[in-house]
């Protein structure tokens, strides 16, 4: 059914997708539109338009002098925070959202990455948001510390800043819920991707499948909860 609510996606490659999360919000009646500022496209200065924001994650860095990244970091700091319209950072958008908000981004400074399916656990703050420790799928090796006056939601065992909420409509989380196993397939046998494999703390392209099998039910109960409860209008508390 389409309700006419629309929420806008920012992506930062050709071949990017919205994948599970996309496929969540269209059966829940919204209409989405896609931006790739990497690409040369203009982000909106009035959101008036839009139920909601999303910032995906992408192979740049939140510290990147790429104009695309620059002006996701400007648009972030001068329009869709300060309007308060529900906003959704993943992985690379959520460390841009750490970044304005006035945290230290960037590598752990051992090596270690995380790749593959690792378990989050809530933070004693986080146990809404993240009601039981869940394995969420990853592929990240820079990291955000929690900034200023946001709640710490969620954390796991080689990288703390998991999760985080800012008032009570943005959000940033490292993990990937809206990966599915044609994501993971072109994500370990691109040209950019596959070398990753090799790193410390990656795993293999055949556990992360099998890994997928075992945890994506889990993955796409959390998503649930958290479009329902914490992120769409109707379901803000």
């Amino acid at each position: 059914m389409d309700t006419g609510q629309r929420v806008l996606t920012v992506v930062h490659q050709e071949t990017s997708t919205p994948g599970l999360l996309g496929e969540n919000l269209v059966s829940r009646g919204y209409s989405l539109d896609q931006l790739c500022p990497c690409l040369g496209d203009t982000l909106p200065r009035d959101l008036s338009p839009y139920e909601a924001v999303v910032i995906f994650g992408g192979p740049q860095s939140a510290t990147d002098d790429d104009p695309g990244i620059k002006a996701e970091l400007d648009w972030l700091e001068t329009t869709v925070v300060p309007m308060g319209i529900p906003m959704l950072g993943i992985c690379l958008g959520a460390q841009e959202l750490a970044r304005v908000l006035g945290a230290k981004i960037g590598l752990r400074g051992d090596s270690v990455v995380e790749i593959g399916y690792c378990q989050v656990s809530p933070t004693p703050a986080g146990r809404e948001f993240l009601p039981a420790p869940t394995f969420f799928y990853q592929w990240h090796s820079e990291t955000f510390d929690i900034p200023p006056g946001a709640i710490h939601l969620a954390q796991s065992e080689s990288f703390s800043g998991q999760a985080f909420s800012y008032g009570d409509h943005a959000f940033g989380i490292e993990f990937h819920p809206e990966i599915t196993r044609a994501m993971i397939n072109r994500w370990c046998t691109s040209e950019r991707g596959r070398p990753k494999l090799r790193l410390d703390g990656a795993q293999s392209h055949h556990d992360q499948l099998e890994k997928h099998t075992s945890h994506a039910p889990n993955a796409r109960q959390w998503l649930d909860h958290f479009l329902d409860n914490f992120f769409l209008p109707h379901g803000k508390r």
